[in-house]
């Protein structure tokens, strides 16, 4: 790409950050004041950006050091596997048997053939697994990705397991799984879609994408880097739509078995594992220490009870006396 006459940019420390940090904190006041509830949460996420960048900026420097092509497909691989992660314990409050590998399936599926077709021919980069170019295409790819996965799963389960009626009226009338669950499976796509739709819309007229922006900001010409986000948004549309084809499909076919029967005890709406493992954690930690509490308390009041006896058996004996 052109480089501009902007090309030397200032280095930014931690006080910058921190300046930074200081939105974050009005806006946590602001939510403490009118009750919104949401705080803790913008400090927590706040601070799961700051250490997670910093770790994902150490690593990419050691990646890109090496220029090793295994490197790079180890760290695309990391990506989508962070992200599938994400999208199935974090992002998604239903949950159905077997999610896991479906949505990897789904991410690595679109993402990965999606950035090598994308940054060898699109972007005309040679070798296309440059660690500089190719590693944040993927981590673009996968964090739009993630979106739309979680729209169409959440649409599909929300359908199947509290609206299972219209799905049920269809199999009982002689309609096959697949033609009970198209309007379902419609729906969930359009929805998943609707974000990329809108924001290619209004980019560019409205809002200044941060792709563009952080080339425009590394020096490339405006022209260049424009032409850059074209290519971006495109490929983010391709992927979002095959990634959520993908785990729609899969979705469906778990909740809907072959037999053409609604299994809704395939759906889980308790939390992850994960946080019950945790909570079950935290309570024995707790009871633990209540109990260490407990005995400790009792111990010291056997100790004063027992000099209280004494005493007063010596106070005794010395009026008698």
């Amino acid at each position: 790409m052109d480089s501009g006459p902007g090309s030397s940019t200032s280095q930014l420390s931690w006080g910058n950050v921190g300046l930074a940090f200081s939105f974050i904190l009005l806006d946590g006041f602001i939510s403490t004041t009118f009750g919104l509830g949401v705080g803790s949460s913008l400090i927590t996420a706040a601070v799961r950006c700051i250490v997670q960048l910093s770790v994902v900026a150490l690593i990419l420097q050691k990646v890109f050091e090496t220029n090793n092509p295994w490197a790079v497909a180890g760290m695309a691989c990391l990506l989508n596997f962070m992200g599938t992660a994400e999208t199935v314990v974090n992002k998604s409050k239903k949950r159905y048997d077997y999610m896991f590998p479906s949505v990897l399936l789904g991410m690595l599926g679109s993402t990965i053939p999606v950035s090598i077709i994308g940054t060898r021919f699109a972007m005309d980069v040679e070798p296309f697994w440059k660690p500089e170019q190719y590693i944040p295409i993927v981590g673009m790819l996968c964090g739009a990705t993630i979106s739309g996965i979680v729209v169409s799963v959440t649409y599909v389960l929300k359908e199947i397991y509290d609206n299972k009626d219209k799905v049920e009226m269809y199999l009982a009338f002689g309609a096959s799984r697949f033609e009970a669950c198209k309007p379902i499976a419609r729906d969930a796509l359009r929805l998943a879609l609707t974000p990329n739709i809108n924001q290619m819309s209004v980019i560019g007229i409205i809002a200044i994408p941060g792709m563009m922006t952080g080339a425009i900001l590394g020096g490339s010409s405006v022209e260049q880097a424009a032409r850059l986000q074209m290519v971006i948004m495109f490929m983010i549309s391709s992927c979002t739509a095959l990634s959520s084809i993908v785990v729609t499909i899969f979705a469906l076919g778990v909740v809907v078995d072959s037999e053409h029967r609604i299994r809704g005890d395939r759906i889980d709406t308790r939390e992850h594992a994960i946080y019950r493992g945790r909570n079950w954690v935290f309570s024995k930690i707790v009871s633990g220490i209540k109990h260490v509490a407990f005995g400790l308390v009792g111990s010291v009041r056997k100790l004063f009870g027992k000099h209280d006896v004494e005493d007063n058996a010596s106070e005794r004996q010395r009026l008698l006396g």
